[in-house]
């Protein structure tokens, strides 16, 4: 069907032969040549063009949405593209293929997002912890100065190479090296007169030779820590002989392409893509970084030697490659929990080829090494104070612990809070409204938004106060339901129900109206509903409260933008003093920083894994009673919040 795409799928099925079509992008003006039957979503991920995407191409979130400018095409309507815009020629990318050359408009709502860098800084917390400790990484560069063979001395130089490691100290475990260096070991010896520098890796039975180059290049000792987030990879460039973090570099995780969630990657690798896909889009993320933190340093990928990751189990088993199914699955078992240690050229880092890499360990499937690290980082494992962590981001993953025992949990909040699920959601980049005020008489809206820029969406703290605001100020009830009958205009029907105006689309850099609608609400109410029932569980099954709990740690940098007095009166975080909180940032790569420069640390983080114990909160009953419990604002107890009652009171008097 050429021009209007006006064909709509049917139950039977479209067998399409092997001919190519040719997709053109726009504004990107990126082309690609893909099968006839392909999806634009599929098309787009191909051609390394940004489409949001939360759902990952179940047709269920609506955000993917383009233009087909011309072409041969075929596609389903679908509830969540409304008719105004399915007559302007609006399609959703993941339920249209194309059937010839096309081409495609990306508006501007479908890209939010679109090579966002985060701004992280270095925030001096990982220089204070290991400046209490020795640095001892698990790889380092030793200067030899071999003697040349002679008639006398004639053995092989693997051998001499060896017995010159022993003679400097280094014999205490088996010395192996790989065919990749012994292929090279003969040159680099008589070309640089038997002046080299080997880089050696420790394990607990070995030692490897894992690269040898000429003359003295010890001070040349490069480590990455890399947070392989959900939504973000962050990587920290550090220097292994100083432990200094030279540079720090982030973008978004290129697989946001094939969801937004862990269960979107999961189903996209295994149902509708490929492991090896999914997969690749994350080693052309780190490989990006690697590539920007070494030439602004003017230093050689190949003088990386050493990489420690730190993620969630699902983007862990994807970054090694591994088949993420049976996470998913009941009874939720992971491939593999301690990640063993492998060489850099196996999954295709750009760094030295024989670079190590170490993944923090996990736990279980959903609590991964990226909070095993969080605890590390934290301390909590040391402290003997009752403390919960908790790392809100994408998941929603909770320790409860100190010094003798440790449970850990993951609630299956949704990624409510990084953009998914929400008509106008993202992330926390320039555009995203990040704080909101309401007057309480006129119900009119102020509204925040990072880089003072024109207003693109909404994210996940600017979703904390606009809900926390609309409460306060009587536009929704408990419930979260519309107040009938207020006096504005901001409250209006929309294509699934009520909603609220937050930004008029002539002061929008989309041009369109930012809403907040009913069915927003009610996602963002179950997110903040499961988080808070993760709590009251993980406690109950302790048979403690929150009285009982000293400090409160969150983590993440969605953490750092969350106002606590709005977070209670939403009723995502208990009604606790507010010293008792304290935001610690991205504890993942501050965790993965740690390991790398320090061995003793990975054995910390091994135990730290070791211990936890993991509760599954899907099959807990008490889960679903405090998750149903909690879908009010602030929830049922008022008595658990008793200053958020307290100002309810104080409002119903001055009304």
């Amino acid at each position: 069907m050429n021009g209007a795409g006006s064909a709509v799928f049917h139950d039977d099925k479209v067998l399409f032969s092997m001919k190519l079509c040719k997709v053109k992008f726009f504004p990107n003006e990126r082309s690609i040549s893909v099968r006839v039957g392909s999806t634009l979503l599929k098309a787009a991920s191909m051609a390394g063009v940004h489409i949001n995407a939360s759902c990952g191409g179940a047709g269920t979130c609506g955000k993917c949405r383009a233009i087909i400018q011309e072409g041969s095409y075929r596609t389903e309507s679908s509830i969540h593209l409304p008719e105004e815009d399915r007559e302007k020629g609006y399609v959703l990318s993941c339920l249209t293929v194309v059937e010839g050359d096309c081409k495609v408009e990306i508006p501007k709502e479908a890209r939010r997002g679109e090579g966002a860098q985060v701004a992280t800084g270095i925030p001096g917390m990982e220089l204070l912890k290991i400046g209490e400790r020795e640095i001892r990484p698990r790889t380092k560069k030793v200067h030899l100065k071999i003697s040349p063979p002679t008639i006398d001395d004639s053995i092989s130089d693997w051998a001499r190479l060896r017995r010159d490691l022993n003679s400097a100290g280094y014999g205490e475990l088996t010395i192996t090296c790989g065919l990749s260096v012994l292929r090279k070991m003969g040159r680099v010896l008589r070309e640089s007169h038997w002046d080299v520098t080997v880089t050696l890796l420790w394990s607990s039975v070995e030692l490897e030779v894992m690269d040898i180059e000429p003359g003295d290049v010890t001070q040349s000792r490069y480590g990455l820590a890399i947070d392989v987030g959900t939504t973000t990879v962050v990587a920290y460039l550090v220097h292994l002989n100083t432990g200094e973090v030279l540079d720090v570099e982030s973008d978004l995780n290129a697989q946001i392409r094939c969801g937004e969630d862990v269960i979107s990657r999961i189903v996209y690798a295994t149902e509708i893509g490929t492991v090896e896909e999914v997969h690749d889009l994350v080693i052309e993320t780190v490989s990006g970084l690697i590539k920007r933190l070494t030439r602004r340093n003017g230093i050689r990928a190949e003088d990386i030697d050493s990489v420690v990751a730190a993620g969630n189990t699902t983007m862990t088993h994807l970054l090694y490659g591994l088949d993420p199914r049976t996470i998913r699955e009941e009874p939720y078992i992971p491939t593999v929990n301690l990640f063993p240690v492998i060489k850099a050229r196996e999954i295709g880092i750009h760094s030295n080829p024989n670079a190590s890499i170490y993944a923090v360990p996990g736990t279980a499937s959903y609590v991964g090494g990226d909070i095993t690290a969080g605890v590390l980082a934290s301390e909590i494992y040391k402290s003997d104070a009752l403390t919960i962590f908790i790392d809100i981001g994408t998941n929603g993953e909770l320790v409860l612990g100190n010094s003798e025992w440790l449970v850990a949990a993951s609630c299956s909040a949704g990624p409510a809070f990084e953009g998914g699920g929400v008509k106008f959601g993202m992330r926390a980049c320039r555009g995203a409204i990040e704080g909101v005020r309401i007057d309480r008489e006129t119900l009119e809206p102020e509204c925040h938004v990072i880089g003072n820029a024109p207003p693109e969406g909404i994210c996940g703290s600017g979703m904390i106060d606009v809900l926390a605001e609309m409460y306060m100020a009587g536009v929704i009830d408990p419930k979260g339901n519309f107040v009938p009958d207020l006096k504005t205009d901001r409250v209006r029907p929309g294509e699934t129900g009520l909603e609220y105006v937050l930004v008029r689309k002539e002061e929008t850099e989309i041009g369109r109206d930012i809403v907040l609608s009913a069915s927003d609400i009610d996602n963002i109410i179950r997110t903040k509903g499961a988080i808070y029932a993760g709590f009251r569980t993980l406690l109950g099954e302790m048979g403690l409260t929150f009285r009982e709990v000293e400090r409160f740690i969150i983590a993440g940098g969605f953490g750092n933008y969350i106002d606590i007095e709005k977070a209670i009166i939403l009723g995502l975080l208990p009604d606790l003093p507010e010293e008792r909180f304290h935001f610690i940032g991205n504890s993942s790569i501050i965790g993965a920083y740690l390991v790398l420069l320090s061995k003793e640390m990975r054995l910390e983080a091994e135990e730290i894994a070791r211990r936890m114990t993991y509760i599954e909160l899907s099959v807990s009953r008490s889960f679903m009673d405090e998750y149903m419990s909690a879908l009010f604002l602030p929830h049922t107890d008022m008595s658990a919040f008793p200053t958020v009652s307290e100002i309810m009171q104080q409002k119903r008097g001055s009304d």
